[in-house]
């Protein structure tokens, strides 16, 4: 009788083990439902969730739904939301080196992105853990560049703009101040209203993000030089993951990582295509001299500056990243 008892309660201990571990993510992005990125997020839930013995779930909140990302980022600080979908530079607080893809004028080209990325993606996923915040991927969103309605060929001629810099973001303000512009802060939705009515006329953004959002439809020119490197993230609560066993831990991980790959082949592409397709629609590059881009590039020491004094960069990160480009340069 007594084996019995006991073999019932580590039955029930196993049972109750068991149910602790599991668990339903609330993930919540801007991206509208029915994208691709959407798709492929949907696809490896499911996959997740079979390989689990549904153990661990995943309930998406697409098209902004739950509000913008500092709205998504409250949520997950209170428990509403376990997860997001957002820019990197969103999570800034939670790892300040992560800010260091997003360099003005850092990289030329994404043979260089390829090469530094290879290096040191692993250490920010190592770092956004350390800060609290489980990232299950890291998706490219490709070079920004400035789209205007007026020709832009140096710093200087951006005084004379209306420049859009989203809202809260301290750095990209700081950084336009620094050459002169006074920066028009405004919320992703009212980007375009903004464009229409003049309240702003330049804007940095990617190809794909241009045409997705519609303002390539405001703009004529695009001054030819990348911009900075935009990269996105899923990030997960780390204190929600954390309570997944080890094994649904690495298929939470396994998973995700595959579905990231897919995304990171199918969004060069589409940035490629999409500045080709910008050309066709009209916008018209802006050619630039070697003395003009060297203005250009002046402006990537004042930009990290900024990056440190403001977001807390740190000098080991600068010094990493920009001997891993030196290196690449230097190969090649």
């Amino acid at each position: 009788m007594r084996h019995t008892v006991l073999a019932l309660l580590a039955l029930l201990l196993l049972c109750v083990g068991s149910h602790s571990q599991a668990a339903t993510f609330k993930v919540a992005t801007l991206s509208p439902d029915g994208s691709f990125w959407m798709k492929t997020m949907r696809e490896a839930g499911k996959e997740v969730a079979t390989s689990t013995d549904d153990r661990v779930k995943f309930k998406w909140y697409p098209g902004g739904v739950m509000g913008d990302d500092k709205s998504v980022l409250r949520k997950m600080r209170v428990g509403q939301l376990q997860g997001a979908a957002l820019p990197m530079g969103e999570l800034l607080s939670f790892y300040p080196d992560s800010q260091a893809y997003g360099i003005p004028f850092l990289f030329r080209s994404y043979e260089e992105v390829d090469y530094v990325r290879s290096q040191l993606d692993a250490s920010l996923v190592a770092g956004f853990a350390e800060g609290g915040m489980e990232v299950l991927g890291i998706a490219e969103g490709g070079f920004g560049y400035f789209l205007t309605d007026q020709p832009v060929r140096v710093p200087a001629d951006l005084q004379q703009q209306k420049v859009w810099v989203p809202q809260n973001d301290v750095v990209s303000a700081r950084l336009a101040q620094s050459i002169g512009v006074t920066p028009i802060p405004l919320t992703l939705p009212d980007v375009l209203p903004g464009l229409q009515t003049g309240l702003i006329n330049t804007v940095a953004v990617s190809p794909i993000g241009a045409i997705a959002l519609q303002w390539h439809t405001r703009v004529d020119y695009l001054t030819d030089i990348p911009l900075m490197y935009f990269c996105g993230v899923m990030a997960l609560s780390g204190k929600s993951f954390n309570k997944l066993s080890a094994e649904d831990q690495a298929v939470v991980r396994e998973v995700f990582g595959k579905a990231f790959e897919h995304i990171e082949a199918r969004n060069r592409a589409d940035n490629v295509s999409a500045f080709d397709a910008l050309l066709n629609q009209g916008v018209e590059p802006v050619a630039l001299t070697d003395a003009e881009k060297q203005a250009w590039l002046a402006m990537q020491q004042p930009g990290e500056a900024m990056m440190q004094s403001e977001g807390g960069l740190s000098t080991a990160a600068l010094e990493r990243i920009k001997a891993l480009v030196r290196d690449f340069r230097q190969q090649q």
